[in-house]
């Protein structure tokens, strides 16, 4: 009970609302892994290696935000996040309507290209969920609160995976047919602009005299 006394407050509840919100929106990555395994014919060995690129590109997302973002407010943060994600989240449809090849960018070379920057970007927007969590923790319940928080981002992303299969299907994508997917990545990377307007959910954030990041009560 102490737990859902702590979920009631104002201050956890309101941010717990906005990651699910930002979390929660329709993905079309299902998808766009069958076309690259079906459609670009990628290999087991080729996606594992991808795999590796983009656990050193989550590392290079983690220090890229300690060095330059760690100091900047949540709101803030979130709303470039938010943009920035729409934007380069369309970057597929290059490699799905093949404009790649035009310039003589194999699709193997493209997929890494885009990875890397999708990865770190992605890993940019995640650590202000850790700091989000750790923020707005009351005393004496750090941990089970915090844990509680990072279950209820989690299932967010589930459901967005879900409303992205529900989205696939109503577009009618499958595993040998992609052609909509090109608009189903679009529509996907456009629902993630549905949180912007609920940025107020988030904690105010300001820069004190000792250089650090605290809420405004």
């Amino acid at each position: 009970w102490v737990l859902w006394d702590a979920f009631k407050q104002r201050s956890i509840l309101l941010p717990v609302c906005f990651l699910v919100l930002w979390q929660g929106t329709p993905s079309s990555g299902t998808a766009l892994f069958y076309f690259e395994t079906n459609d670009l014919g990628f290999t087991p060995e080729f996606l594992g290696r991808l795999g590796l690129v983009s656990a050193v590109s989550s590392l290079a997302g983690v220090v890229a935000y300690d060095q330059f973002l760690k100091k900047v407010p949540l709101r803030k943060l979130f709303k470039f996040v938010c943009i920035a994600a729409v934007v380069l989240g369309m970057t597929p449809l290059i490699l799905v309507s093949h404009a790649n090849r035009a310039i003589g960018l194999p699709d193997t070379w493209f997929a890494i290209g885009d990875d890397v920057i999708l990865t770190v970007l992605g890993q940019i927007a995640f650590m202000p969920v850790l700091v989000l969590g750790a923020s707005i923790c009351p005393p004496q319940i750090e941990a089970t609160l915090y844990a509680a928080l990072m279950s209820v981002n989690n299932l967010s992303g589930g459901l967005g995976n879900v409303m992205g299969g529900f989205a696939t299907k109503a577009l009618g994508v499958t595993e040998s047919d992609f052609t909509n997917l090109p608009l189903l990545i679009v529509l996907t990377n456009l629902s993630g602009l549905i949180a912007l307007p609920f940025l107020s959910l988030l904690p105010q954030q300001e820069v004190n005299e000792r250089g650090e990041l605290v809420i405004v009560k």
